[in-house]
């Protein structure tokens, strides 16, 4: 099955961010439609019946989430994407903030005027410099166009548009934490409820969503959405774009259907494991997802449901490719090394447990580990992830419980003999 480009199609054109390529390759006319001949609850529908579900990580259903907001609701209210896609080994959302950005711009006009909407926030990670300027002058490409601002396109529907740059933290990607950086706050996690569809941005009724899926939406007004569920299975519907690295032959961005066979993305695709050798392991939905044994991806299919039940989870549909050479001990440091600097410090037991699994994983690294601290892994896990406000404390244990339950051998080794 090759790929099925819908978000990413004709992305390698040189003039694929401007305005009139876009245009003169259909775009905005899922937003003329949607403005000129669907009212917002028949738009709703659309999205419903499509089975879009967020491609942010957490797979809730978009046309569920729009439904959350109260139209009606006096004074302003908000809509933001999530531009931040700082997850380990992601780098989709990326390919289209400086390649295809009208596309985003599209699907969250549609996305406002559905929900009732006053302005827009893109919320794009500080280091993302190109993909910025490609944002900013997209942005002003549609008001000039008349396509943000007042009465777009004639519809008597006004909505504007503006980017926010992040600071590269880690817990922004977090909608909550999004929220309070966007209002100049520290980067927090909120607890919840209430959530960000009764109180978000600034306190008003906001809804979140994530660049690919934003990007999605086009698609659906022109096709239906029980075309684009039809691309995918019962549960997850249409395409999925998946950043591909590590010890691959073509590493890079793909989308294809939602169920789409593994062995297809990693030989047909990505080209199998790069300089011959033999495969070792695959993390399926980046770094804070559990890793998976080539044994373990017999049979599995690109879907939420497929990857879970093999044991680990879709996420961001970032896969990380490692070959026979990999050392999970040193992989597992690094990775642990990354989560011990991005901890907001909120919670008590992941401020402390980052660093307590990241001394753990130093003494291992550097051969003055014992064979109880991967015991210790397991009993830390039980007390830090159930009592945090966010995930960020299963998405620094779940690695390391995947790493060292899958591969202890290798633990043990480095833990009786040191790092030879």
């Amino acid at each position: 099955m090759p790929e099925k480009r819908i978000i990413l199609d004709k992305i390698e054109d040189k003039h694929s961010p401007n305005i009139d390529f876009y245009r003169g390759n259909g775009g905005y006319e899922a937003l003329k439609k949607a403005l000129t001949q669907m009212s917002p609850s028949q738009i709703l529908d659309e999205m419903k019946a499509s089975n879009l579900r967020g491609r942010g990580g957490a797979g809730f259903p978009v046309g569920v989430k729009w439904s959350f907001i109260n139209r009606t609701f006096p004074g302003p209210k908000y809509l933001i994407c999530n531009a931040d896609e700082g997850e380990p080994g992601t780098f989709k959302d990326r390919e289209i903030l400086q390649k295809k950005p009208h596309i985003m711009i599209e699907g969250m006009i549609i996305g406002a005027y559905v929900m009732g909407l006053d302005a827009g926030y893109i919320y794009i990670r500080g280091e993302f410099y190109e993909p910025i300027q490609a944002v900013d002058k997209a942005i002003r490409e549609a008001y000039d166009a008349g396509i943000l601002g007042k009465d777009i396109m004639g519809s008597g529907f006004s909505f504007d548009l503006y980017t926010y740059r992040g600071a590269g933290a880690y817990i922004c990607g977090e909608e909550s934490s999004l929220i309070n950086s966007l209002e100049g706050k520290r980067g927090l996690p909120r607890l919840r409820p209430p959530f960000p569809a009764q109180v978000g941005l600034y306190g008003r009724p906001s809804t979140v969503n994530n660049v690919e899926s934003f990007s999605a939406v086009p698609s659906i007004i022109n096709n239906g959405g029980k075309w684009y569920a039809g691309l995918g299975t019962p549960k997850s519907g249409g395409t999925k774009l998946f950043s591909i690295s590590g010890h691959v032959n073509r590493p890079g961005v793909y989308e294809i259907p939602m169920g789409t066979p593994w062995t297809e993305l990693f030989n047909d695709m990505a080209g199998g494991v790069k300089d011959g050798k033999k495969l070792k392991a695959v993390i399926p939905g980046g770094s804070s997802t559990p890793v998976l044994r080539p044994e373990e991806l017999d049979g599995m299919t690109m879907d939420y449901e497929s990857v879970q039940s093999k044991g680990s989870m879709l996420g961001s549909g970032a896969v990380i490719v490692l070959d026979e050479t990999t050392d999970m001990v040193k992989l597992l440091y690094r990775i642990l090394h990354f989560y011990a600097h991005e901890s907001c410090g909120q919670c008590t037991p992941c401020r402390e447990g980052c660093d307590w699994y990241y001394d753990i994983i130093s003494r291992i690294r550097h051969g003055k580990g014992r064979l109880e601290d991967l015991d210790l892994f397991e009993r830390l896990a039980k007390n830090i992830g159930p009592n945090t406000i966010c995930a960020f404390g299963d998405a620094f244990t779940t690695p390391a419980l995947s790493f060292t339950r899958k591969f202890r051998d290798e633990f043990v080794e480095y833990i009786k003999n040191g790092n030879k």
